[in-house]
């Protein structure tokens, strides 16, 4: 049970970390994509509140079925798979993939 606790709070710590990182990470945008627009910017931020309403609108169907235990480890998944596509975007629409996909593991989790 401590197990399961623990890592239901490293969802909610990454949730506040990954909002704080992305407010600072968009002043550097502009060095890896020079023709990036405000527009794009501000899709990338606000992706991944997109995809944690839908992960949240979803969630609890899953818990239902699969058991809340089995979902946090989906969202752990989830928060591990978009932050190694993020990390490794090449593209500006790589980058908005990889939020998105923080956004379901942020909804799931929360």
């Amino acid at each position: 049970m401590a197990t399961l606790v623990s890592i239901a709070t490293i969802g909610g710590f990454l949730f506040g970390y990954d909002t704080s990182i992305i407010a600072g990470a968009q002043l550097y945008f502009s060095n890896d994509w020079p023709d990036i627009t405000s527009s794009q910017i501000a899709l990338i931020v606000s992706i991944a509140l997109i995809g944690a309403a839908i992960g949240a609108l979803f969630s609890g169907y899953f818990s239902d079925k699969y058991g809340r235990r089995r979902v946090i480890m989906a969202a752990d998944i989830l928060f591990t798979t978009g932050s190694a596509i993020m990390a490794f975007a090449p593209t500006i629409q790589v980058l908005m993939i990889g939020r998105l996909v923080i956004g379901f593991g942020i909804g799931v989790a929360s």
